[in-house]
């Protein structure tokens, strides 16, 4: 099954040395999700540039998350999820823990429901911005399977991954079950939201 791998990265981007980024290099069709502004997140605007992204997508899209961009996912409306095929989400940032940014308060609370579609939750033992309590309780919430790294840090640039083959095989195991549960025929396009208003 042919699927839109859509890159969607957390607070500030992914540099050229992100596993995503390399990703995006190699992946077939992969496409980034753009934000207005990396630096100073607010949840509508992400959210609905997710959505967007996954609207114009000619193919059941196959996201791949990491960080506040796992966070956007879980924000997603029902409407919006019933498209998509799957995700791989890699260290979820956890918005709610004691001394998070302040500009990442618009994400909080962090959505605690089952996500709908096939879902993989990468953790690390040692993630400064999410204690594994907490990824594991994320996964479980969100209807997804736990995979845990061991002191892996934030599974960033930093954590030296390079292409990250071990990534790339759990984003392979995603594709096949995605066949079990897209339909041939694609589903009529639902609006993704409504643009937000700012006061």
């Amino acid at each position: 099954m042919r699927l839109q791998p859509l890159i969607v990265p957390g607070w500030n981007g992914s540099g050229p040395e992100h596993w995503q980024s390399r990703w995006e290099a190699t992946l077939p069709r992969a496409q980034r999700v753009e934000q207005t502004d990396w630096r100073a997140p607010e949840r509508a605007d992400w959210t609905l540039r997710l959505a967007q992204a996954i609207d114009a997508s000619s193919r059941p899209p196959l996201l791949i998350a990491h960080s506040l961009g796992c966070i956007t996912v879980a924000h997603l409306p029902f409407p919006v999820r019933q498209k998509v095929a799957a995700a791989l989400l890699v260290a979820p940032a956890d918005v709610e823990r004691d001394g998070a940014p302040q500009h990442l308060s618009s994400f909080a609370p962090v959505p605690r429901v089952g996500l709908g579609f096939p879902t993989i939750v990468v953790a690390s033992t040692n993630d400064p911005y999410c204690a594994l309590a907490r990824a594991q309780a994320f996964a479980a919430d969100w209807g997804g399977d736990l995979v845990v790294l061991e002191h892996a840090g934030h599974i960033n640039a930093d954590s030296g991954l390079d292409d990250w083959p071990q990534g790339q095989r759990l984003l392979a195991s995603l594709r096949r079950r995605c066949r079990w549960r897209i339909p041939m025929a694609p589903a009529d396009r639902i609006a993704a939201m409504p643009t937000p208003i700012h006061d």
